[in-house]
């Protein structure tokens, strides 16, 4: 087998173990690129078609375990005449090994592998799995200490109920339960009885029944009671003896009723309240044990040598007869007593044999065919043959057959079993309701396809659209719910609700806004306000959004995100406000001229120019112009006459803070004397070419109403020669330099 590829699938690498049913193999699952352990039946068992098919059966019913202290079975197979079931590989050592190696063992690590062990029994016997066969060589343990429980079922596909047909079921005498040595049903419990057994030797390092054949142990489990494990080993708790004790009881009902009892019982042996609780008591009279058997005394040759001295062989009624010489008397006393002794353990050993078969032969009874009769009657029948009843009864729908009625039964008419042997039967119910099957987590399309190879018509089947956080075209409800059983396929209406996303709108612009104002916008868009920060800036007026991340205005946004943003505190503390005066004159003193201009300043871009706005003049004036610069952001100011660039002045922030910004040189013209002004002014949109009313434009809010712009003509005028005069550290008159204020 080394080397072969079983199944052109498995590899096998070596040979790991073996029992008198099986061969086990190391090998390598070339599909999935795993190790595994492969079980090969044995020749002798190949051509047994009963036995093939129960051993099929009973392996694949053990792959539907699926527990952690469970080996699990992956496949069942056949090539040729090799059948073997693969199952997982688990590094480390079988309990056998670890006993015989080191036991007795601390009995924390014994309570916790028994502990495994039964949580691995109470999984199989939920499923209606008797494993049948626990003994420490189908305990494995890992290197990372857990406990794998191996051939669960695998015992049953054995068809004698006897003791001696397999060297497997004889390497497994010494953990029978009574009623198997009996060859009756065997059932939860009979586990529990060799898990306490697993539990003695692994505490005393002995077995409790020990015997020179198979039958002598068996009879040992029927009639006789084992040392208590506390004789063997004082270390073990009273609280942990009682647990052995109980579940070694002959009669099943003193034992646990149930794995997950005992599960319980071990879980809590160890507390340090219990310990040293009283020994558990039990009737006197264990029901189930056999009463025992008389021993038989061998004689031996010195006895009889003795025997001979002291007596004589005659009776007292032969003293007429003549007397035999010794020598005579040798010569036919020695085979006379050989052939008596010879003959009475001939006779013992027939009676003994006879004895056995009273206890261990279970009568054979015929199956009968209980296929397509009524539940009780069949049970009836095959109850009146002796037989037992598998509970539960498999029941479910089986085309062709009537509610109540035997579809299946395990074992076929005709076959002969044991009495008391089980048998299971199948019933057919009634026709079940297609259950509605869950279509969550898939797309429209596939649940539609799902339903209409159900039968549902597919105008039946109505798709709703909600926004959710799962992804957008997948089913996140529906109606009816999962597993509701469908009526009619023909009428059912199916509502499937699908995901179209998460809901999005479009992120709000903040900037600009107060941060109460951005708080009140976000709320009323179902958005989130999140970290607020706090920044100067020579752009944003102080307490306005000046910033907001990590979702700029107009990107799509979820509903409910948050956003953060940016509150401007105004201008930075070195910032400086400064108002530059700046004379102006026409093209030609008394003719009018079209003043504009321009500016940049901190609060602008480099090349970004803002307009202060456009003044018709006719004679020379000085204009104010309202300044903001940073360290590194000076002003420009540029002045257009008549639409022509015709001078440009630079401001730098060192000079306004150093106070000396060069002098603005004014041009020397005649002042020109005020003029009285008119009760009514003119209407400049009457007669727009009159040089008394000039088209004026001033973005500094200039207020242009005649008397206004007449008593500024005034002001402008009382203020010409006063130019060069410093009225601040040098500065030209009018100059103002402030610390700036947003």
């Amino acid at each position: 087998m080394i080397g072969h590829e079983l199944g052109g699938r498995y590899e096998i690498i070596e040979r790991i173990g073996g029992g008198g049913m099986a061969l086990v193999y190391k090998a390598h699952d070339i599909l999935l690129g795993r190790n595994v352990a492969i079980k090969v039946l044995r020749q002798q068992f190949v051509h047994d078609e009963e036995f093939i098919r129960r051993f099929r059966r009973e392996a694949q019913s053990a792959a539907s375990l699926s527990h952690p202290n469970v080996v699990s079975i992956y496949d069942v197979g056949q090539e040729d005449e090799i059948h073997y079931i693969v199952m997982e590989y688990i590094e480390g050592y079988n309990l056998n090994e670890i006993i015989k190696e080191r036991a007795p063992l601390q009995v924390e690590e014994s309570v916790r592998i028994a502990s495994q062990i039964c949580d691995a029994l109470d999984h199989a016997h939920q499923n209606q799995i008797i494993h049948r066969d626990i003994k420490p060589h189908n305990i494995l343990i890992g290197r990372n200490g857990r406990v794998k429980v191996t051939d669960f079922g695998i015992a049953r596909a054995v068809t004698s109920t006897t003791i001696t047909q397999t060297g497997s079921v004889i390497g497994s005498v010494h953990y029978f339960s009574p009623e198997h040595a009996k060859g009756v049903n065997t059932g939860e419990k009979s586990d529990l009885y060799s898990l306490g057994i697993v539990l003695y030797q692994m505490l005393t390092a002995t077995l409790p029944f020990l015997g020179e054949s198979p039958i002598s142990v068996a009879l040992k489990h029927l009639q006789e009671d084992f040392d208590d494990p506390r004789d063997s080993n004082p270390l073990i708790p009273q609280s942990v003896e009682n647990v052995i004790l109980r579940s070694m009881r002959k009669n099943p009902q003193e034992r646990y009723q149930s794995a997950k009892e005992m599960l319980k019982d071990l879980e809590t042996c160890l507390l340090p309240e219990r310990r040293n609780e009283p020994r558990i008591q039990f009737s006197e009279v264990d029901v189930d044990q056999t009463r025992a058997m008389p021993a038989i005394k061998p004689v031996s040759r010195g006895a009889v040598s003795n025997k001979r001295n002291k007596s004589t062989l005659f009776d007292e009624d032969d003293e007429g007869e003549k007397p035999v010489n010794s020598g005579q008397k040798k010569k036919w006393v020695r085979p006379t007593l050989w052939i008596s002794l010879t003959l009475f353990i001939l006779i013992s050993m027939v009676g003994v044999i006879w004895y056995v078969k009273t206890i261990l032969v279970v009568p054979d009874v015929t199956i009968t065919n209980v296929v397509n009769v009524q539940e009780e009657k069949a049970i009836a029948e095959l109850k009146a043959l002796g037989l037992v009843i598998e509970d539960p009864i498999i029941r479910k729908y089986k085309e062709g057959f009537d509610e109540g009625m035997v579809y299946e039964q395990s074992k076929k008419e005709g076959t002969v079993v044991k009495e008391g042997s089980s048998i299971r039967l199948s019933v057919s119910i009634a026709k079940p309701l297609v259950p509605m099957p869950s279509l969550k987590d898939k797309t429209f399309e596939d649940a539609s396809k799902i339903l209409t190879d159900l039968g549902i018509k597919g105008t039946n089947i109505t798709e709703k659209s909600e926004f959710s956080d799962q992804p957008s075209g997948t089913v996140i409800g529906q109606d009816p719910e999962a597993n509701t059983p469908i009526d009619d396929m023909d009428t059912a209406q199916i509502v499937l609700t699908v995901s179209q996303g998460e809901e999005t709108i479009k992120m709000p612009d903040l900037v600009g806004k107060s941060q109460k104002q951005a708080e009140s916008i976000l709320k009323e868009a179902g958005l989130l306000l999140g970290l607020v920060e706090e920044s100067s800036d020579f752009k944003v007026e102080k307490g306005k959004v000046m910033k907001q991340w990590p979702f700029d205005a107009n990107l799509p946004i979820s509903v409910g995100d948050k956003v953060d943003i940016t509150v401007s505190t105004g201008y930075p503390k070195d910032a400086l406000n400064y108002t530059f005066n700046v004379p102006v004159a026409p093209a030609e003193e008394g003719k009018k001229s079209k003043i504009r201009i321009e500016y940049s300043d901190a609060r602008y871009e480099d090349s970004e120019k803002k307009d202060w706005g456009t003044r018709t003049i006719n004679t020379t004036q000085v204009l104010s112009i309202d300044l903001v610069l940073g360290p590194e952001k000076d002003a420009v100011v540029y002045l257009y006459r008549d639409g022509e660039l015709f001078d440009t002045h630079h401001i730098s922030y060192r000079d306004v803070k150093n106070g000396s910004v060069p002098e603005v040189v004014l041009p020397q013209i005649d002042p020109v004397l005020p003029t009285d002004v008119p009760d009514v002014l003119p209407d400049p949109n009457e007669n727009p070419d009159n040089p008394d009313n000039p088209e004026d434009v001033d973005t500094t809010a200039l207020n242009t109403s005649g008397k206004d712009k007449a008593n500024k003509h005034k002001q402008d005028n009382s203020n010409k020669g006063n130019n060069g005069k410093n009225a601040n550290n040098g500065n030209s008159k009018g100059m103002v330099v402030t610390s700036a204020k947003p």
